[in-house]
């Protein structure tokens, strides 16, 4: 009988140890994640495509490119602070070696890669890393190389002296030799974590 009358006291001592059920794991919401980020990499891409376009029936693929290595960090810099998310491009063959890939975003990359289109839009992929505090949610749109005016100066036949242009304002350049379709690089706009969770 003193047996089983400690045996239901352990019991209830455990079962009060246990405590309540841990809650369940925050989970992302990706659909808030690509209505907040979508727009962005549209309008940048609609804005740097528009300046591009006057640059170069003003001045010619060497006011494009010169165009383009001031305008794009600036509006990203612009729509970084009016969202509050940090755009950027980043490119496994980048003009500019700050825009390179980072580690925790190859396998994303890599997807865009294998597809830059899907149904006739570019693909996107959304990545969260780090814990806690530090973690992030990444939205990155696919930037398919398009003939026109993106070949001038990314494609298969740049013209001897523009490419030394282009080398002149990045050395080392890598961004050349894209066949139209093929992933040039990616719009990414990167949101604190906890934004997104639920």
């Amino acid at each position: 009988m003193m047996t089983q009358r400690w045996t239901a006291l352990v019991v209830l001592a455990l079962a009060g140890c246990a405590g309540e059920p841990e809650p369940p794991a925050p989970t992302l919401d990706e659909a808030a994640v690509i209505a907040a980020s979508a727009p962005i990499a549209q309008s940048f891409q609609a804005e740097l495509k528009a300046q591009l376009q006057a640059a170069i029936a003003d001045g010619g693929p060497k006011g494009g490119v010169s165009v383009c290595q001031q305008a794009a960090p600036a509006i990203a810099s612009a729509q970084s602070e009016a969202s509050g998310a940090e755009v950027s491009r980043i490119a496994e063959k980048h003009r500019n070696p700050a825009g390179g890939v980072p580690d925790d975003l190859r396998e994303a990359y890599a997807a865009l890669a294998a597809a830059p289109l899907v149904e006739g839009k570019p693909n996107r992929q959304i990545v969260q890393t780090g814990e806690g505090a530090e973690a992030r949610v990444h939205f990155l749109s696919a930037i398919p190389m398009q003939e026109q005016p993106c070949s001038v100066c990314h494609g298969t036949d740049v013209d001897a002296e523009l490419k030394a242009h282009i080398d002149s304002l990045y050395p080392g350049d890598l961004a050349t030799g894209f066949a139209p379709g093929e992933l040039r690089g990616a719009l990414l706009v990167s949101w604190d974590a906890g934004r997104f969770l639920k």
